[in-house]
């Protein structure tokens, strides 16, 4: 049986708060600060401007992985597997983690642009 293609439409709430400056409650990154076992993980919680970073990236990818079709969900999930990987090699270095986020993020980015472009189906 065949899944329905999933609407734009739903993406454009959750995109619009992203627009208007909405973020999620106080928190540390996308991950339990308290359980922080990598060098990368621990800089993240460390550095405001990464752990803003780290939590627009998770919140993108998650409107994205419920919004794309099967086979797009299955590549964006398979891609952050390997830039998770990617963020690891930085270890504790800011700059190195600051421009692989700001990678990720224009290519999430350009993701749901394109797929809001699409409109409603």
């Amino acid at each position: 049986m065949r899944m329905p293609e999933p609407s734009p439409a739903r993406l454009l709430p959750a995109l619009a708060l992203l627009a208007f400056g909405w973020t999620l409650p106080a928190q540390a990154a996308s991950f339990p600060c308290d359980k922080a076992a990598t060098p990368d993980e621990t800089a993240i919680c460390a550095h405001m401007p990464l752990n803003d970073l780290d939590v627009e990236m998770a919140v993108r990818f998650e409107i994205l992985k419920d919004v794309l079709p099967m086979g797009g969900r299955g590549k964006l999930r398979e891609d952050q597997e390997d830039w998770l990987k990617e963020r690891r090699t930085c270890g504790a270095d800011t700059a190195c983690l600051k421009g692989l986020y700001e990678a990720r993020l224009k290519v999430l980015r350009a993701v749901q642009s394109e797929f809001s472009k699409q409109g409603p189906q």
